[in-house]
C-alpha cells in the first residue's frame, strides 16, 4: 500500500481476514509511528504504546497510546503521553507496580545521539477509555541507557529492567558499535536503580527476559551485527547471566519480542533474515538527520550492519527453552525495505519491531510497525501457531 492508502485505514477499526485472524491499523495523528509495546490492564483492556512524529530522532517524536476495551471492535482515541520539545522520546515500556499503579518508562535523546539518551518514567492511567499520563521524572542510570522489553520480577523482590547501553565515545558519533546489554535492578519500585552488565555482550541489544520455571531464565537479543538472534541464560533467578550465544534464528539488526506461552513453549516474533541473505545496506540508523554533525563514526567494538530488509514478520516457536525455533509461521509478508526511515515517500516497506502478548483465551495479540507509517495490530486465534483456527 502507498502511504496515503495506509493513512486512510488508520481508523482503529478491527476487521476480519482469513483463518480467523483479526487486524486493525491504530489511529495516530502522526506520519511516522514505530516501536509498539502492548499489555493488558487488570480489567482485560488491551493497550498499545508507540512513538510518533515526523522522523525518528527528531524532537517532535513523542510517546502515544491507545486502548481496546474487552469485546470492542475499534481502538479508543489516541493519547499523547509525552512532549519534550528538545529530545526525541522513544521506546515506551509500561509496568505495573505492586501497589497497582502503572508507570511508563521511555527514552529521550537529542537527535540521533543514542549515547546521550536519558530514561524517564511517569504515571499512566486509563480514564474513560483514553490513556492519561503524569509528569516525568528522570531515572538515575548512565547516559545512553535504553529500554525496549517488559520488566520481570525476581524472587528476591527486585524489578529487572532489561536495558542496553549505548556507550559514549569521546569525539565520535554513536553508530551502535559499542552497545552492550545489562539489567537494571530496583528494590524500591523504580525509585532507585543499579546496573548489572551481561558479560561479553557487545552488539547484543533489546534484551528480553523469559522466566522458565524455578531459578531458570533465558534472555534473547537483537544483534547489531545482523547475524543471529542470541540467547543467554541465568540459573540463579536473574542475578547473573551467561554470555549471549547464537540461536538458529537469523536476525537483521531489528527488534524481536519473546513470550512464554501458557502451554510452556516460547514464541518469538521477528524478521528471520540476516546480513548473509541480503546485500541491502545503509550508512547508519540516523543518516537522514546527521547533516551538520562533523564527528567521525565511532571506531572499534563490533561492526554494525544497517539496512537489511525487515520482513517477513514471522512467529517462531521453541519447545526447548529457546535454543531452537523449528516451527515458523509468517504473520505478514512484504518487501521489508528499510534503506530510509522516511514514512511519507513510500520507499520504506518494513514490517518490524513487533510486540506480542497472549490473552486469557489463548489468542495471541501482535502489534508492529507497518512501513513506518502506522502501527498494525493483529489477533491470531488460539491454534493458529500449529496451523489450526477456531
Amino acid at each position: 500500500m502507498k502511504p496515503e492508502q495506509i493513512a486512510q485505514r488508520m481508523t482503529g477499526r478491527v476487521s476480519l481476514r482469513p483463518h480467523g485472524v483479526q487486524e486493525a491499523f491504530l489511529p495516530s495523528p502522526m506520519v511516522q509511528n514505530h516501536a509498539a509495546f502492548m499489555d493488558f490492564f487488570e480489567d482485560g483492556t488491551l493497550f498499545c504504546l508507540w512513538f510518533g512524529g515526523t522522523l525518528e530522532g527528531k524532537s517532535d517524536i513523542c510517546i502515544y497510546g491507545a486502548a481496546l476495551a474487552p469485546g470492542a471492535k475499534e481502538w479508543g482515541p489516541v493519547a499523547k503521553l509525552s512532549d519534550d520539545p528538545n529530545r526525541s522520546e522513544q521506546n515506551p515500556v509500561l509496568v505495573r507496580n505492586p501497589k497497582g499503579a502503572w508507570q511508563l518508562f521511555h527514552t529521550a535523546q537529542p537527535a540521533g545521539n543514542q549515547d546521550e539518551c536519558i530514561l524517564r518514567a511517569r504515571d499512566v492511567w486509563l480514564e474513560k477509555g483514553k490513556l492519561r499520563s503524569g509528569e516525568p521524572r528522570q531515572i538515575d542510570l548512565p547516559l545512553g541507557t535504553f529500554v525496549r522489553a517488559r520488566f520481570v520480577a525476581r524472587a528476591d523482590g527486585g524489578w529487572m529492567m532489561p536495558v542496553f547501553r549505548c556507550i559514549p565515545r569521546l569525539g565520535q558519533r554513536w553508530n551502535g558499535s559499542h552497545d552492550t546489554a545489562g539489567v537494571a535492578v530496583s528494590f524500591d519500585q523504580g525509585a532507585t536503580w543499579r546496573l548489572d552488565e551481561v558479560p561479553n555482550s557487545i552488539g547484543s541489544v533489546h534484551m528480553t527476559i523469559i522466566p522458565l520455571g524455578g531459578d531458570e531464565m533465558a534472555a534473547f537479543y537483537r544483534r547489531r551485527q545482523a547475524d543471529f538472534v542470541h540467547r543467554s541464560q541465568s540459573s540463579d533467578g536473574g542475578i547473573t547471566w551467561s554470555a549471549p550465544m547464537p540461536t538458529d534464528v537469523p536476525n537483521n539488526n531489528s527488534s524481536i519480542n519473546v513470550i512464554r506461552l501458557s502451554d510452556g513453549r516460547l514464541a518469538m516474533v521477528c524478521n528471520p533474515v540476516s546480513a548473509a541473505t541480503s546485500a541491502d545496506r545503509r550508512a547508519s540508523l540516523y543518516d537522514e538527520i546527521e547533516e551538520g554533525d562533523a564527528r567521525p563514526d565511532a571506531t572499534g567494538g563490533c561492526s554494525p550492519v544497517w539496512g537489511v530488509p525487515r520482513a517477513p514478520l514471522t512467529l517462531c516457536v521453541s519447545e526447548d527453552g529457546g535454543r531452537t525455533f523449528p516451527l515458523r509461521r509468517i504473520i505478514e509478508d512484504g518487501e521489508g525495505t528499510c534503506l530510509t526511515n522516511n514514512s511519507v515517500d513510500g520507499r520504506n516497506k518494513e514490517l518490524s519491531y513487533p510486540y506480542i502478548v497472549e490473552g486469557p483465551d489463548g489468542d495471541l495479540h501482535v502489534a508492529f510497525t507497518y512501513h513506518r507509517r502506522a502501527i498494525k495490530y493483529v489477533r491470531l486465534p488460539k491454534g493458529w501457531i500449529d496451523g489450526g483456527e477456531r
